[in-house]
């Protein structure tokens, strides 16, 4: 177990090893946020997963993500990894335009990422190159959305049934 495994290490060490593929680095309440260029996702993780150093061996979670103002990067995919013999966690981000939904599967390097890939596909329309199984997972087959792409409005424009003074508007 190694207890000099620091954020400000991971930084460097990756910045050293991926160079401009790590686009930007912040820390929030202590977990370093990364975000890579969405080439690099098989390599950077496979580094963290592989080095003895770091020992990122546990992918905790990989969910999509949809921010429909920022043009070119409306799409992305979030990997949460827990390295347990450091304890320490990151989060990974790609970002990613809505009209090129395609990232490379993680299957073959966490074998959990098979159900978390099929739920952001489902749910994001993020399309997993390379994986095993990509359908649904939740809703039904012949659905032709994606329901949590920020597509349509929360509310009916048209409803006259309720008045905005009761919900703080």
């Amino acid at each position: 177990m190694s207890d000099k495994v620091e954020n400000g290490l991971i930084e460097s060490l990756l910045k050293e090893q991926f160079g401009d593929a790590i686009r930007s680095v912040e820390e929030s309440y202590g977990m370093l946020d990364i975000v890579v260029k969405r080439e690099k996702i098989i390599e950077i993780i496979t580094w963290l997963r592989d080095s003895s150093l770091m020992s990122f061996n546990f992918l905790t979670s990989l969910c999509g993500m949809h921010f429909p103002d920022n043009k070119g990067e409306e799409l992305g995919v979030v990997y949460h990894m827990h390295s347990f013999a450091n304890n320490k966690r990151i989060r990974l981000h790609i970002l990613f335009s809505i009209s090129d939904p395609h990232v490379p599967t993680v299957t073959g390097l966490y074998r959990t990422a098979n159900w978390m890939e099929r739920e952001a596909f489902d749910f994001f329309g993020i399309k997993f190159t390379g994986h095993p199984d990509l359908r649904r997972i939740l809703n039904m087959e012949d659905m032709q959305y994606h329901p949590l792409l920020k597509q349509y409005p929360l509310e009916d424009g048209t409803r006259t049934d309720k008045e905005d003074k009761y919900f703080g508007r």
